[in-house]
């Protein structure tokens, strides 16, 4: 089945190729074949996409200054368009990433849930009057930040660009979209989108490539005005402070090593499907991956065991042709590394209780086994570090103070999920778990309406929400003296 969408860049309402005619393969990591070539941008090609969104922020276009309802409409009409190409993007998620098609579908909807709630919010972002003394009115002004820069991840290629960019939007700026070069087709949707609902030219432009040339470029830019990066903590790092250089805002949203806390009183059965939720959907290629399941020593053994069951009635295939509900890793590179930790946790004294390679049957594509580790402590590689894959560590604890120290030693600080029917102890422990998000007796779960980010090494800043209003804004005091 050949690719049929989009496959250039997207700059200033124009579809074009490469300044320097490069191009990306877009490999299909359940069968190894490319699936799609599509254009990589230059940094001639990211000062190009820059001077038309700054263009269009400033002096070219209505957008940051039509009446907030106008501006929602459009950003209703964009939901239209990418909504009407549910069946093109899905299909094109799977054979770019390796979703299933069950997945895919859910980052689809999930976008489309957050356009029109922040839609929503366009004719709502306002200031506040200060009361101060004298004869005078103060108050304070939201304004558009101005060209805001988009460096999204190959883990959800379409969902991640399109929570940071419907903020973005509906506040009034314009961007620069940059997709993982690994995963470059579905925000190619986001280009079709803004033509079909009428936006005007130079309000979003995106520009699949490489990191290192493309993503750099971005980040190196003193014409971006703020900076959105969703990735690992080591490249966020290089990112944040490149970005700094030139005194450009950031939101970083980085790794994660989340912890799934049970205790003897929890829903056993609901937290083994939780946990099985937890760590292999979207193959373990999750920020806010469930990892490490910490486990209270009552109710270890039986808990592992419904676990392990769950981990090993999981089918595997690519989401196209097969029924599904785990697909392959992205590409060669990151199921080597998988299976590198895989080998660590062995090495370092860890027990495997299911899994710990490459599935029987799978000659070709990117697979790995779902697995579970037990007898891990703390201190081994794969407790600390994120894997990135489906491999779940299990610690044993004997009470509910082990079971807090645990949690919470950890270089990151994302998401977190408690297991327990004790109303009190749900709220204390979320109240000292050291966690930018906590679930309680649910999965990991999010909606556009909840502030989306971590502590720690998992970042700065905040996504979805109003919170994000707040990323996307920037606050002007006026002061007036009344004579």
């Amino acid at each position: 089945m050949s690719y049929e969408g989009p496959t250039s860049l997207y700059i200033d309402g124009e579809w074009t190729n490469a300044a320097g005619g490069e191009e990306l393969e877009s490999v299909d990591p359940a069968t190894e074949d490319v699936y799609a070539t599509v254009a990589a941008a230059t940094a001639e090609d990211v000062e190009t996409a820059v001077e038309a969104a700054r263009e269009a922020v400033e002096t070219g276009s209505e957008w940051r200054t039509m009446a907030p309802s106008e501006r929602a409409s459009m950003l209703h009409d964009f939901a239209d368009a990418l909504e009407s190409w549910r069946e093109e993007i899905t299909l094109a998620e799977a054979r770019d990433n390796g979703k299933t098609q069950f997945e895919a579908k859910l980052e689809h909807g999930m976008v489309i849930d957050t356009l029109r709630y922040y839609a929503g919010w366009a004719d709502k972002v306002e200031g506040s009057q200060i009361p101060v003394e004298g004869n005078r009115i103060d108050y304070t002004l939201r304004e558009p930040v101005g060209v805001t820069g988009h460096i999204v991840p190959w883990n959800y290629p379409f969902q991640l660009a399109g929570r940071s960019i419907a903020p973005a939007l509906a506040c009034g700026n314009s961007l620069v979209v940059k997709p993982s070069s690994q995963t470059p087709l579905s925000a190619l949707y986001y280009a079709k989108a803004a033509e079909e609902a009428g936006l005007p030219d130079g309000v979003i432009n995106v520009l699949p490539g490489r990191g290192s040339v493309a993503g750099s470029a971005l980040a190196e830019h003193d014409d971006v005005d703020h900076l959105t990066f969703t990735g690992s903590t080591e490249i966020g790092t290089e990112i944040g402070a490149t970005a700094g250089e030139q005194v450009t805002n950031v939101t970083l949203e980085l790794g994660g090593k989340g912890p799934q806390v049970v205790f003897p009183d929890a829903d056993l059965g609901a937290a083994a499907q939780g946990v099985r939720y937890g760590i292999f959907m979207n193959c373990g290629q999750m920020c806010w991956a469930g990892s490490r399941l910490v486990v209270h020593e009552d109710v270890h053994d039986d808990l592992v065991e419904m676990v392990v069951d769950q981990a090993e009635s999981i089918p595997l295939g690519d989401g196209i042709t097969d029924n599904a509900q785990m697909g392959p890793m992205v590409s060669e590179s990151q199921r080597e590394e998988v299976l590198d930790y895989i080998e660590t946790g062995k090495s370092e004294g860890a027990t495997v209780a299911t899994g710990g390679g490459v599935p029987e049957g799978k000659d070709e594509g990117y697979f790995v086994e779902p697995t579970v580790f037990t007898d891990v402590t703390n201190d081994m590689t794969i407790a600390r570090e994120e894997i990135f894959g489906p491999v779940l560590s299990v610690i044993e604890v004997s009470d509910e103070e082990e079971a807090l120290e645990v949690a919470n030693d950890s270089p990151f600080g994302l998401m977190s999920c408690v297991w327990t029917n004790d109303l009190s102890r749900a709220h204390e422990f979320a109240r000292d778990l050291e966690y930018g998000m906590v679930n309680v007796n649910e999965t990991p779960n999010t909606f556009p309406q909840t502030p989306f980010g971590g502590v720690k090494e998992s970042g700065t800043g905040r996504e979805q929400g109003k919170y994000a209003i707040e990323e996307y804004t920037r606050v002007k005091n006026v002061n007036i003296n009344l004579g």
